[in-house]
């Protein structure tokens, strides 16, 4: 079975997927991907490169996430580019990472796309689970783990598909704004059902 894990930002769904490790389950992580791809001398940076300039290059010949992160979260068509560039190379490395689970036996694969919805990547999974929490828990919980205004954690939340949409897409949803356990327990009696785990 292949689950796909998904949520917003600061829903806690690293939390589930720490959670999920612990059945040793194995996890292709999208952020993980995402990094790994544009790592100095993979073509994706190169690209990058040649669409923002090499302003957006460290010394160390890395991607700066901060000054592209600036340059495309207020500009859409540039957000497009940068996604044109990325999100191929980031679905061919997953379906990879993801086949060659299943090639070494694997029964279950568990796909962590933060973007599941945003990106259309439902039929790369069989089961969607979604971990949520309440717009409030959201804001404060960003604006405290990020050192973020009100202002900049909205703008960061509302660039996302709002948690709601995404429940009415999942076939089980992790409600997170308890305690870790009550969390813990909610996923496990969905692995139950799903017969992940007995």
């Amino acid at each position: 079975m292949i689950i796909g894990l998904t949520g917003s930002i600061a829903s806690g769904k690293s939390t589930v997927a720490n959670m999920l490790k612990e059945y040793n389950l194995p996890i292709v992580d999208a952020d993980v991907v995402a990094r790994v791809v544009v790592e100095p001398g993979k073509p994706t940076l190169a690209k990058i490169t040649e669409a923002f300039g090499q302003d957006v290059i460290t010394e160390e010949g890395e991607m700066d996430r901060a000054k592209v992160g600036s340059i495309i979260f207020h500009d859409e068509s540039k957000r497009k580019v940068l996604n044109d560039i990325i999100h191929p190379a980031i679905r061919s490395e997953m379906l990879r990472q993801r086949d060659e689970h299943i090639a070494n036996g694997a029964k279950t694969v568990i796909m962590d796309i933060p973007l599941l919805f945003e990106s259309k990547l439902q039929h790369y999974v069989e089961k969607i689970l979604v971990v949520s929490v309440s717009e409030k828990t959201q804001l404060k919980r960003l604006m405290e783990r990020n050192h973020l205004s009100e202002e900049e954690a909205l703008a960061r939340i509302s660039s996302q598909l709002p948690l709601s949409e995404k429940e009415k897409g999942a076939d089980a949803v992790i409600n997170n704004n308890g305690s870790t356990d009550e969390t813990r327990a909610q996923l496990e009696t969905i692995l139950r059902k799903w017969e992940v785990i007995s």
